[in-house]
């Protein structure tokens, strides 16, 4: 009976964090892949502020999304290290520390660079001695660095994929295809980060690899957790280390 009431708990965590994680899959999407998207346009200081100033609900919005997936993405760090601890503790704890600094941490203090964005086109006092072009390049500069802010924070969270698909491929929790899938997602956020920083130009195509890859991994393992579940039961899968 206790062995069958671990299990019902161990099934349960699963999904939870996969619910967990396909909110956050929402929440990062909107802000990153509608709000910015369409708000940001590259090298045009004058247009990214008008559309900032236009929307400016929604940029806020956009700001409060990545927020709540942050602060959702720091249960899931929990979550996954109890979960496969079991199979690796020290993999698991760095697994789980690589998430934590990525979003959390880097991509919480990357927020200061959006909310920055808007804050010196609405009237900030310091800035009153500036012309409202002036006002506009530095906003697209915040706007930049948020950009910029997000590599960093991507290739911390391509080695939490890595490490998680890894866990995820020895535990057997969950068919292996979708630990080889978070391990070639990890790849995509590698690429992203590292290649814009050496080498500039192939922000695009790059952009296109980490999208694709992590719709692939990151969205059906959360929702295999959150329908299925694992698919043996926690004493098999001890057993199948």
């Amino acid at each position: 009976m206790q062995a069958l009431e671990l299990n019902l708990m161990r099934k349960k965590s699963v999904k939870l964090t996969g619910l967990l994680y396909l909110l956050v899959i929402v929440c990062a999407g909107f802000s990153q892949g509608y709000v910015r998207a369409n708000l940001f346009v590259l090298d045009d200081a004058a247009a990214t502020a008008t559309n900032i100033l236009d929307n400016e609900g929604l940029f806020r919005m956009g700001m409060v999304s990545d927020l709540i997936a942050f602060i959702l993405d720091a249960v899931i760090s929990i979550l996954f290290y109890k979960m496969l601890k079991p199979f690796g503790k020290t993999l698991a704890l760095v697994s789980a520390s690589m998430r934590l600094l990525a979003h959390p941490a880097i991509g919480t203090l990357n927020l200061l660079n959006h909310f920055m964005a808007l804050h010196v086109l609405t009237g900030a006092s310091v800035l009153i001695g500036f012309d409202p072009a002036q006002l506009e390049s530095f906003s697209l500069l915040f706007m930049e660095a948020h950009r910029y802010g997000y590599m960093i924070a991507g290739g911390f969270f391509g080695v939490h994929c890595f490490l998680l698909g890894i866990l995820l491929y020895r535990s057997k929790m969950i068919p292996r295809f979708f630990a080889l899938l978070m391990m070639v997602a990890a790849i995509g956020y590698l690429m992203e980060t590292f290649g814009n920083f050496l080498f500039p130009g192939n922000e695009s195509w790059l952009a296109w690899v980490v999208g694709l890859t992590a719709a692939l991994g990151e969205v059906l393992l959360a929702l295999f957790m959150l329908i299925k579940g694992t698919v043996n039961s926690y004493s098999e899968n001890l057993k199948a280390t």
